[in-house]
């Protein structure tokens, strides 16, 4: 059979409008195996015309659909049927699993990874997408992810280094192995569709080793506690309100400051007192009762139109980030309004003094949603633990009361 021109698609298009009957073009040989097919359908206004790969499996005939005629002119069609359907139909499998065999792109992988990094929920996704945008842009969008070699990995890293950003070098670093280790996974994973294969060898940024971390010592003893808490109340310098209350909440349960910050009507019952979570860092639901004190606070407060109980000062629509925040304490520590302190030494803060009170380092652990190891932590205990944790909050409670009532406490530098 003599392959097809566009003057036959045109007057077959013309028969089709006139007839009112439905006509199918084949492209070339293939009879008996598989073909490219353009199936011509007369609807009420117009004639629609459909690029089809057609198999002749187990005494079956399978379609496929590869686009639309005229976006997909003739030789586009018969492009994408060699590429992604004839080998298929040549090596006897079916066209119904057949797909774009392009190997992807940077652009492509780093996209798919934000898509599964926000449809899986994940707060940092982001973050993650602003930095690969601009690691696309450096590497090259249309380049396929599995040309990237190391060194090239390494030539995007170095000048963020040198210029003294450290963390970000590592970030950039743990952006781009996380989003190859995922490539590497993802068109083997059965339970999800991509739409692109990368068809990646190795993970180009797997051998490039990260800035050795710093491990956090500091945490505020009893005099800078309550000379941090009592600027946050009354702070010498204008401030977005909003701020302040978040950072004594944190002080207050030792939570994550993502999770603090992101809280939402939603998550609050006020009746019991309790934040409920149903996603967070470790990706475990986590509840926690609040100390009086930090209920009393939450109470004082209106949520903003959208829910937020900590909103940003930039878009309302948005609760503060914990850069901001972040942000926010490093300026009143450098006016030295404040002791030097971070929002992760506050959460290191709350573990040393709420264990100096005498609360159990299990339940402890449990209030700040630490993920247990033992065999029976992750595999049958069920309990919710909420009785002790009422308890243990009750006599934090009662430690910051006192300790807050006191007419003189030693400051520290």
């Amino acid at each position: 059979m003599p392959s097809l021109t566009d003057g036959e698609i045109r007057r077959a298009l013309k028969l089709v409008e006139q007839t009112g009957k439905q006509l199918s073009l084949v492209d070339g040989e293939g009879h008996g195996t598989g073909r490219l097919v353009l199936v011509l359908k007369p609807m009420p206004t117009r004639v629609t015309a459909d690029w089809m790969a057609q198999q002749w499996r187990d005494q079956k005939r399978l379609k496929k659909k590869l686009g639309s005629y005229p976006s997909m002119p003739l030789s586009k069609a018969r492009d994408v049927f060699s590429r992604d359907f004839a080998d298929m139909i040549q090596r006897g499998r079916s066209i119904k699993i057949a797909g774009d065999t392009r190997p992807g792109t940077v652009a492509d992988l780093f996209e798919a990874y934000v898509r599964y990094l926000r449809e899986a929920g994940k707060p940092s996704w982001k973050e993650t997408e602003k930095g690969l945008n601009k690691i696309a842009d450096t590497l090259g969008r249309s380049r396929q992810a599995r040309e990237i070699e190391p060194d090239e990995i390494t030539d995007v890293i170095r000048p963020i280094y040198e210029r003294g950003a450290r963390v970000m070098a590592d970030h950039v670093r743990s952006y781009i192995r996380s989003a190859y280790s995922w490539g590497l996974k993802s068109e083997h994973d059965y339970r999800t569709t991509s739409v692109r294969r990368f068809r990646l060898a190795y993970n180009p940024a797997a051998g490039i080793p990260t800035e050795p971390k710093n491990v956090g010592t500091r945490w505020l003893d009893e005099g800078e506690f309550v000379r941090l808490y009592r600027w946050l109340e009354c702070p010498d310098a204008p401030v977005h309100p909003p701020y302040t209350r978040a950072v004594r909440i944190l002080m207050l349960t030792g939570q994550r400051v993502e999770e603090i910050a992101r809280l939402h009507v939603d998550q609050w019952d006020a009746r019991e007192r309790i934040i409920d979570w149903s996603k967070t860092k470790n990706g475990k639901p986590h509840a926690i009762p609040v100390p009086q004190l930090s209920a009393e606070l939450i109470a004082s407060i209106k949520p903003n139109a959208h829910g937020w109980f900590f909103p940003s000062a930039m878009d309302p629509s948005k609760p503060v980030s914990a850069g901001t925040l972040y942000s926010f304490m490093w300026r009143q520590r450098d006016r030295g309004v404040i002791p030097v302190v971070t929002n992760r030494d506050l959460r290191r803060t709350w573990k040393t003094l709420a264990g100096q009170t005498g609360i159990s380092k299990e339940i402890r652990d449990r209030i700040q949603n630490h993920t247990l190891q033992d065999v029976s932590s992750k595999n049958y205990d069920r309990w919710n633990y909420m009785p002790e944790k009422r308890a243990a909050m009750k006599k934090w409670n009662a430690f910051v009361v006192k300790l807050l009532s006191k007419k003189t406490v030693k400051h520290s530098a």
